[in-house]
């Protein structure tokens, strides 16, 4: 196996030579072999073939002993409201009806118009586990898994712009063309599966995020690092089979042709990251074929683990369908996992955007995701992946205490609650506070900087080290800013 793979690497060294490459032809089939880019057919034969060299995929060292070696974030899009899902306001109710004027610190921004006056959840509150931590009725499952989450109640963004407070809190930045968190991830620690992509995003069935792309690009960083886009319905990743006229043998062939013509390209545009990335993918899809399939192969759990994640009622089943997926990719070495529960389509109904009727539209969001999400911290507590899995459940922004036209609120990038989980963390405890309207964070304010740089640290990173250098300037995923949430790293 190991001389197909040498005949293999000098059969094309000598086709860049006598293509009139020379010995800088030599010289560039050296590198992308070195880097992991020319095809490699005995690589290709099993599921766990190592990367090789510099390959953009390879593992790479942490900082320092991580606590946790892959994420799973639950991102809620449309902006789901604090006061009425993780942060109860007895002071809602108490001043109903009453303007909000007077009664926080600064100007109140309200995006869309129509605003009314303070107005209480239309649901009730309950305390849970040992705890004592106080949910929404709208969440019975993950009101029993209380005691092993950490609720942030201080978490605020700088806009109350879906795209821009989306693009915040997936990049840390509300401009485009900076590299999600995914990406940072995957270029400071690699990825353990060399068969699989080690940033894998998942949309909701009815649209991607606002935002689309964009939210798991990669930025100025090569393409090799954005995330791998899994389908919602369907095949999750489409012609994972090949035809079945194409033999294994000619496939191989036509791969390795379409190195060699990949391969006088890079030595034409040697900086070219995109086409460094095709490569780099057409290798990674040709060696899917072989473990691609079983990853994604939720049918062959178990029963019981359909039911816990939902996949046996049609509510549940689009969500829990990804969660469940998500536990396959990370117990086999996927790095980072991105699931999307909302998508662009009517706002109002198809995302937790609850401008029109915040009963409604909770109330139905809720039921779709949190069997799901309590069942996947289940699963992985049980198959002991919880502790090196960080598990996060957040929005883009929370809402306002206040009423629009009565039954909806607004934007409100003053405060919103994050749910994380695992990687090591402790459980059952209240980070920070908003006011006592859940307008602004309060105490411990925390910045998206804040969390990403918390996040971060849970996988052995420095967000200060981690760095690329773009423009002449050091880039970080958190800027020059960034504190960690010390309960949380603790």
């Amino acid at each position: 196996m190991s001389h197909r793979c040498n005949r293999n690497f000098w059969d094309r060294r000598e086709f860049l030579f006598r293509s009139g490459g020379g010995i800088s032809g030599l010289a560039l089939a050296y590198l992308l072999d070195r880097d992991g880019l020319l095809a490699n057919p005995a690589a290709a034969d099993t599921c766990s073939a190592p990367a090789s060299g510099v390959n953009p995929y390879a593992p790479r060292a942490s900082h320092f002993k991580p606590r946790a070696t892959a994420v799973i974030s639950l991102f809620m899009g449309g902006g789901w409201s604090q006061v009425d899902t993780f942060d109860p306001k007895p002071a809602l109710t108490k001043f109903a009806g009453e303007p909000i004027d007077g009664r926080v610190k600064g100007d109140v921004i309200v995006r869309q118009g129509f605003p009314g006056p303070l107005m209480p959840s239309p649901f009730a509150f309950k305390k849970h586990g040992q705890s004592g931590i106080e949910i929404a009725e709208i969440f019975p499952s993950l009101s029993q898994r209380v005691d092993e989450i950490a609720f942030l109640r201080s978490v605020y963004g700088r806009s109350n712009d879906h795209v821009q407070g989306t693009y915040e809190m997936q990049t840390g930045q509300i401009n485009l063309g900076f590299p999600s968190v995914g990406s940072w991830v995957t270029y400071g620690l690699g990825s353990v599966a060399s068969s699989l992509p080690a940033f894998v995003v998942m949309t909701d069935a009815r649209g991607g995020p606002l935002g689309g792309p964009n939210d798991w690009s990669a930025g100025f960083m090569p393409a090799a690092y954005q995330g791998t886009l899994f389908r919602s319905t369907g095949d999750p990743i489409v012609d994972l089979k090949p035809p079945s006229t194409l033999t294994a043998e000619d496939q191989r062939m036509r791969l390795d042709a379409l190195a060699r013509l990949n391969e006088l390209d890079m030595q034409k545009f040697p900086n070219n990251s995109e086409l460094a990335a095709r490569i780099s993918s057409y290798e990674l899809a040709y060696r899917m074929q072989g473990c691609a399939p079983s990853a994604v192969d939720v049918a062959s759990e178990s029963e019981p683990t359909k039911k816990l994640y939902g996949l046996d009622n049609k509510v549940t089943e689009p969500f829990g369908r990804q969660c469940l997926m998500a536990r396959r990719l990370v117990e086999r070495g996927v790095r980072f996992v991105q699931i999307f529960a909302g998508g662009v389509g009517n706002q109002n109904v198809d995302t937790w955007d609850a401008h029109a009727d915040i009963k409604s539209n909770h109330t139905q969001h809720a039921a779709e995701t949190d069997l799901p999400a309590a069942g996947l911290l289940t699963d992985l507590k049980a198959r002991g992946l919880l502790d090196s899995t960080l598990v996060i459940m957040h929005s883009e922004f929370g809402r306002m205490p206040i009423s629009q036209r009565g039954v909806g609120r607004d934007h409100n990038p003053g405060a919103q609650t994050v749910l994380m989980a695992g990687a090591g963390i402790k459980g059952g405890q209240v980070i920070g506070a908003s006011d006592e309207f859940g307008y602004k964070a309060e105490e411990q304010p925390i910045s998206y900087h804040d969390l990403h740089a918390t996040m971060l640290h849970l996988l052995g990173l420095d967000h200060r080290k981690l760095t690329y250098r773009f423009n002449g300037r050091d880039m970080r995923l958190t800027d020059v800013y960034g504190t960690l949430i010390p309960q949380i790293t603790a």
